[in-house]
């Protein structure tokens, strides 16, 4: 449960440096300033939001999808997270994406920045 809730804070972070510093234009968080933790609870309600999708949708996707992760030799696992992303954005008014482009490249920093959470985590 910590380490859910650490990886949570990880990935609002993650959210955070990419709608701040613009690394993805088309990636848009809509912070809320008059809530409970301000504007820094939109980011955790989002980081939130994408870990239970990709804890919940993840493994029923990448197990549907298993014939086309081997036949692309696992790239087919961007198309995933880029459709968790946007799932994310559909189930809240916070978050944005503006293509299918954006969605695939957040996924892949989205997963990549999972992975190392993952990898501090775990030690």
């Amino acid at each position: 449960m910590i380490k859910f809730a650490l990886k949570v804070v990880i990935l609002a972070a993650v959210f955070y440096g990419l709608t701040r510093f613009e690394v993805l234009p088309g990636l848009q968080v809509h912070p809320n300033p008059d809530a409970p933790l301000g504007e820094f609870g939109t980011y955790l309600w989002i980081g939130l939001l994408f870990g239970v999708v990709n804890a919940v949708v993840g493994p029923v996707l990448r197990l549907l999808s298993l014939p086309f992760v081997v036949l692309t030799l696992g790239l087919f696992l961007l198309v995933i997270n880029a459709a968790l992303l946007g799932l994310t954005a559909l189930l809240t008014d916070r978050l944005t994406v503006d293509g299918f482009v954006t969605a695939l490249l957040g996924g892949l920093i989205l997963a990549i920045a999972g992975w190392v959470a993952d990898q501090i985590l775990d030690r």
